[in-house]
């Protein structure tokens, strides 16, 4: 079995870092780089691409809303056409940036409120889809399996790989406990480690409120802004090897 495991990286920006960029870009088999907005910067951006091609990891846009304050957590009031050009901007931004360290982004994966923003319409949903295909039909979409990102990614023909957030609580309709909510977060490792055990054995997650849900996903999320995660990302790391499955770029795995 190949599964990827990826994270948000490069979100910070200047001298201020989120998290140990270099050693997660060695754990990890995709990174989702911040393109300026919620995150990230030119030059951030530049050394993600440079640290994934000597790691030989996968890239991709991670972009967000320009909120660096609410780090892209906070929704605002975009109409759509707003939100796909904003959406366009920091792709551009990255692929431009790839394409001049030889590397070539892979994927997409929407950050936090842009994607509830692009989640809750499917018209808008589809406009996103479109407007990606326009730039590179070749890039895969990181979705929630069932999600209308899913489906309108499916309508315009995209690639898309399902996501499954090893740090993330579930509820029992298989949608993620709001952040700030209790136990939204799972952060210590032997909760970690043993959700994502069940994950790849059994397909499972167990919810918040104790139900076992399926987890229909080829890509495992460690969020780089979780306390520990570094030492999280090596515990998901280790499960993966000890299950027996090895480790492949987003860009492989979706279909």
């Amino acid at each position: 079995m190949k599964i990827d495991l990826n994270s948000d990286m490069g979100e910070g920006f200047g001298p201020y870092r989120l998290c140990d960029d270099d050693a997660m870009m060695g754990i990890v088999s995709s990174a989702n780089i911040a393109c300026g907005f919620h995150g990230g910067d030119p030059d951030t951006m530049a050394r993600m691409v440079r640290l994934a091609k000597a790691n030989g990891v996968g890239i991709g846009a991670h972009p967000g809303l320009p909120d660096r304050p609410g780090f892209g957590r906070r929704e605002m009031p975009f109409q759509p056409d707003e939100l796909r050009q904003q959406m366009l901007y920091q792709l551009g931004a990255l692929i431009a940036i790839a394409r001049s360290e030889t590397m070539q982004v892979g994927h997409l994966s929407f950050h936090a409120a842009m994607g509830t923003m692009v989640e809750r319409d499917p018209a808008v949903a589809d406009m996103m889809m479109q407007a990606i295909v326009a730039v590179d039909r070749n890039l895969a979409v990181f979705v929630t399996a069932g999600s209308e990102i899913e489906r309108a990614a499916k309508r315009a023909g995209l690639k898309t790989l399902a996501l499954f957030l090893a740090d993330r609580a579930y509820d029992a309709r298989g949608k993620l406990v709001a952040r700030g909510l209790p136990g939204a977060l799972v952060k210590d490792e032997a909760s970690v480690r043993s959700r994502v055990r069940r994950f790849l054995i059994d397909g499972t997650v167990e919810a918040i409120d104790g139900t076992v849900i399926p987890m229909q996903a080829r890509s495992i999320l460690v969020h780089s802004d979780t306390p520990g995660s570094l030492e999280l990302a090596r515990t998901v790391r280790s499960e993966i090897e000890a299950a027996g499955a090895t480790l492949a770029t987003a860009a492989e795995l979706a279909s």
